[in-house]
């Protein structure tokens, strides 16, 4: 793999990460309107985006955004 394939690997790895946040950000909302913000799935949600959002925190202190 050549550095401008491996770098282009890392802006779309980037921007699944993005959308991926989004996409828990928005069930995380759906949930917290339905007043369902205490049950386990709520909880997962929470947990998987300050996942992601460590490892979008890292990409850009790296510069890849």
């Amino acid at each position: 793999m050549s550095d401008l394939e491996r770098l282009a690997a890392y802006d779309r790895m980037y921007a699944d990460l993005l959308k991926e946040r989004d996409k828990v950000l928005s069930d995380m909302e759906k949930l917290r309107a339905a007043g369902k913000n205490k049950g386990a799935t709520y909880q997962q949600l929470l947990a998987q985006k300050l996942t992601l959002q460590n490892l979008i925190g890292r990409f850009e202190i790296y510069g890849i955004k």
